[in-house]
């Protein structure tokens, strides 16, 4: 197999599905330097870069990455200035919980109209602050840009500090136009606005053995399974940025001792401006997994420096691992020797999911996300059996390609590779922010092992016509380096579904 093909006959438009043949599933040449093979040589992955255009990347836009990241601060005003489908698109899309205020979970917006565009949007974005800050009474209010904002040029910033004089909160403007660059340029601009009230409260009290969570959002409640191991420790979790966040909290978060960082990709550039404007230093860890979620609270305890803490780490995992690793252990025998695709947002995530399936008895067989740099792809070269394709910025046709030449029994994504996974007969786990149970820490390990074994294991997929063709015809799944089996299950089949689909998309 051959993962920089450079036949591209399947982004032309106008193609039949009826003539779409399994050769045509190629991948486009200008993608090919973005997508590389472990364990065998080549440069760095070409990544970062704005996603290669009629490819219908699976990456979402710079206001959508801003949005996620700062929509959890649970009592902060949320409004988007931009036309109302950029609210309706960003609106509670992440699972994230909240101990109090609601009021994250509207989505607000200016809704610009034509003649908002003409005239501009200024005024009618002052009167929307004003009586939304005057009901809801928030602690602090976001603004987020999009496209048009940008190209009619809106002073944003302006209006936010007019609004900011009257009212007596921090009124925040995000530079998230859209077309500005990658979801991780949204980060930054989440970053740059959060900034803003960091070192604004008093820190008073704050405890020697203290630190931030950053880059948890709460889903499904993480951020509180986190803090609870982090508090049997003895460690006080000062803030968490942004999951359950609170502004109050967030001002005062230069108080703490440490930053731990779990999404690399959303938090570092917070993390960084900390330890070079406050001195806090950061550490980067992952709460997906037993050896990483261990690992973490590792970290914390040697970072301290204090055998007592250190103690009580090992204390915490001992207790954990005890209760979760007998039903792993059955699990296991199962799924010994099944393969999965994964393909996240963050780099970090997909390291722990890598380790986590190994501890499954389960080999990764594609691995990609939309957001890491060089570094981390080399890590995954480096920690991913050979022959795993290793992919930045993946689109749909690439998806489908390596998974029907890889025959994964399991694809691990979000909303968007449900549709992918299904329409390929492949059973099909959610770890995006859409979800709504908790994957992280040790008990999120035994959910995440509950829910690999059972979508896995179920006998449906033994009846889709990929696997009904393959057993007809004697193959075995290893040796199935080609998807011509799935052109006999006619017309009506899913593999038809997906290539009329990825058609469509590409016309």
């Amino acid at each position: 197999m051959n993962p920089t093909t450079s036949a591209a006959s399947s982004s032309g438009s106008g193609i039949p599905p009826s003539v779409l043949q399994p050769s045509a599933l190629e991948i486009l040449p200008s993608r090919a330097s973005s997508i590389a093979e472990a364990g065998k040589a080549g440069g760095p992955l070409n990544c970062g870069k704005t996603s290669v255009a009629g490819s219908v990347s699976q990456r979402a836009c710079v206001f959508c990455g801003s949005r996620v990241v700062l929509y959890p601060i649970a009592d902060a005003l949320h409004i988007v200035h931009g036309p109302i489908g950029c609210a309706a698109y960003t609106w509670d899309i992440r699972g994230s919980q909240s101990s109090g205020p609601q009021l994250f979970r509207n989505s607000f917006s200016t809704d610009m109209q034509e003649l908002d565009v003409v005239y501009g949007g200024e005024k009618k974005l002052e009167r929307a602050l004003l009586q939304l800050i005057a009901k809801h009474q928030p602690k602090a209010a976001f603004v987020y840009g999009t496209c048009i904002v940008g190209l009619i040029g809106d002073d944003v910033g302006a209006v936010c500090k007019r609004v900011a004089a009257v009212t007596g909160i921090p009124v925040l403007s995000v530079a998230s136009e859209g077309f500005k660059g990658t979801k991780k340029d949204g980060y930054r601009a989440a970053c740059e606005a959060v900034f803003h009230l960091i070192g604004t409260g008093d820190t008073t009290g704050i405890s020697p053995y203290s630190l931030n969570l950053m880059g948890d959002f709460n889903i499904a409640g993480e951020s509180w399974v986190v803090r609870g191991y982090l508090e049997r420790m003895g460690v006080e979790v000062v803030a968490t940025i942004t999951g359950d966040g609170r502004v109050d909290a967030i001002r005062r978060c230069h108080g703490a001792k440490l930053n731990l960082v779990q999404c690399s990709g959303s938090m570092t550039h917070l993390a960084k401006k900390m330890q070079e404007v406050y001195g806090v230093p950061f550490k980067r860890v992952s709460f997906f997994g037993i050896e990483d979620m261990s690992a973490a609270l590792y970290d914390v305890a040697k970072h301290f420096g204090s055998p007592e803490l250190m103690e009580k780490a090992r204390e915490v995992v001992r207790e954990e691992v005890a209760k979760i690793y007998p039903q792993l252990r059955t699990w296991r025998e199962d799924l010994k020797g099944k393969k999965a695709a994964i393909y996240v947002g963050g780099a970090f995530k997909a390291f722990s999911l890598v380790r986590a399936l190994r501890t499954l008895g389960m080999r990764t067989a594609l691995v990609g996300t939309q957001t890491g740099d060089a570094s981390d792809y080399e890590t995954l070269r480096e920690m991913c059996d050979p022959g795993t394709i290793i992919v930045d910025d993946s689109n749909p046709i690439e998806l489908a390609k390596f998974c029907l030449e890889q025959d994964v029994d399991l694809f691990i994504g979000g909303v968007k590779e449900r549709p992918i996974a299904y329409k390929l007969g492949i059973g099909f786990c959610d770890h995006n922010h859409e979800r709504k149970e908790c994957l992280a820490g040790f008990e999120g390990m035994a959910n995440f092992a509950r829910e690999v074994h059972a979508s896995v294991m179920s006998p449906v997929w033994n009846f889709v016509p990929r696997r009904a063709t393959r057993k007809a015809e004697g193959l075995k799944p290893e040796g199935l380096k080609s998807v011509e089996p799935d052109l006999a299950c006619g017309p009506q089949s899913a593999i038809t579904n997906l290539k009329s689909a990825i058609v469509r998309a590409v016309a």
